[in-house]
């Protein structure tokens, strides 16, 4: 991932580069990696995660 410092404005592009971080899962993904998620605990997250995303687009959708 690259960004470039326009100015020596260090401040600006270190926002930048959170937020695209942020939008690429960097963050979410180092949060899970800290510790060891059995597998039986990850398949409960990710259908958890995957219904929490079903409601929200049924929400949307206005159903």
């Amino acid at each position: 991932m690259e960004v470039k410092v326009i100015d020596n404005d260090v401040e600006k592009a270190l926002k930048v580069l959170k937020n695209k971080l942020s939008k690429n899962g960097f963050f979410k993904e180092l949060k899970l990696r800290r510790a060891y998620e059995k597998p039986s605990v990850k398949k409960k997250r990710k259908a958890l995660e995957a219904r929490r995303r079903m409601v929200k687009a049924a929400r949307r959708r206005g159903r």
